[in-house]
């Protein structure tokens, strides 16, 4: 009998495609999950856990995304400046108004490795809090989450 040998996705072997995804009244965590899926690689047949297979990810309509329950009072974002007493702390709708690309970027971020390939992967990820975005020249896919 013969052994079958599972196949590793090489750097060389893996084709990037980018995807456009309008997170206009999406649900927050339903659509990070998703986006990290896919920054990941996992929707591939090559998925390999080790390597970096993953899709460019543009997400527009930052602002316009919705949340369940009394998130956008009681959901808090924490920063250190790295002084004694430093912390500060910024309500969801507090930043949804300030920066809201953030908001998205934070919620990906939880949802992928700790480690310098989760890091990778990260960088793969563009935010935009309008419905406009720089990267017409990739011929993003426009992607139904």
């Amino acid at each position: 009998m013969t052994a079958k040998i599972t196949k590793s996705a090489k750097e060389q072997d893996i084709q990037r495609n980018w995807y456009v995804v309008d997170a206009q009244g999406q649900t927050l965590g339903r659509l990070a999950t998703q986006v990290a899926s896919i920054l990941r690689g996992k929707n591939k047949a090559y998925f390999t856990p080790h390597v970096d297979c993953g899709d460019y990810v543009i997400i527009i309509n930052a602002e316009k995304v919705h949340v369940t329950g009394r998130k956008m009072i009681q959901k808090k974002y924490y920063r250190h400046s790295g002084y004694p007493g430093g912390i500060k702390e910024v309500t969801l709708r507090d930043q949804l108004q300030k920066f809201p690309n953030r908001v998205i970027e934070a919620a990906v971020r939880g949802m992928l490795p700790k480690n310098p390939l989760g890091r990778q992967m990260f960088k793969k990820l563009k935010v935009y809090a309008g419905p406009n975005h720089p990267h017409q020249a990739q011929q993003p896919k426009p992607i139904k989450l």
